[in-house]
């Protein structure tokens, strides 16, 4: 029969100052039960957190935590202000909506009669279209008149220093009044400020 503790360890010297030797000992004597699982169980904690100890941990827990709180009751408030601004008026007017909805008797409701509207023969609809067309029709020929007659007005005068430029034949009064005259131009409003 073998016994139970087979396990063979080999041992090695560490030379360390007396006081650090010391401090060691009553931190061993918490964590685990020898020296040796006392400093495996810190470095396995220095390397699964991928922490350096020769680097700073930052703040300390009491400064995280208060900042922490100081985060979570932003948030309720974030979440008391969305409450009372948008969640409770809303609800309140869905309330009252249901509340007149459910005051109302079915009795004191009229009856809404839907009637068809009238009925439209198929000539009276291609009247009113060929009128539509007829119309168009007018006014683009107008259009084309007046384009033309502002073409014909047009010279191409050669410039004296780089290229030419067309000039529009026409006096200041007979383009006013050409503008007056046209019934489709909509912009004969002037601003406030008389522009």
């Amino acid at each position: 029969m073998e016994p139970l503790h087979n396990k063979t360890y080999h041992f090695s010297a560490i030379s360390i100052k007396t006081g650090i030797a010391a401090r060691f000992r009553k931190f061993s004597k918490k964590v685990g039960r020898s020296h040796s699982e006392a400093l495996e169980s810190m470095m396995n904690f220095f390397e699964w957190n991928d922490i350096s100890p020769n680097a700073s941990l930052g703040p300390n827990m009491t400064s995280m935590e208060n900042r922490l709180k100081k985060r979570i009751n932003a948030l309720v408030a974030i979440i008391k202000n969305i409450e009372k601004n948008q969640t409770k008026p809303t609800n309140a007017m869905l309330e009252l909506l249901f509340q007149e909805d459910k005051g109302r008797s079915n009795d004191n409701q009229e009856e809404i009669i839907f009637e068809a509207p009238p009925l439209i023969t198929e000539n009276e609809e291609l009247e009113y279209y060929r009128k539509q067309y007829d119309q168009m029709r007018e006014q683009f020929q107008l259009v084309k008149t007046d384009l033309q007659r502002l073409c014909d007005a047009i010279v191409f005068v050669k410039g004296s220093f780089g290229s030419g430029y067309l000039k529009l034949q026409m006096t200041l009064e007979e383009f006013k009044n050409y503008i007056n005259t046209t019934p489709y131009v909509h912009h004969h409003n002037k601003t406030k400020n008389g522009r």
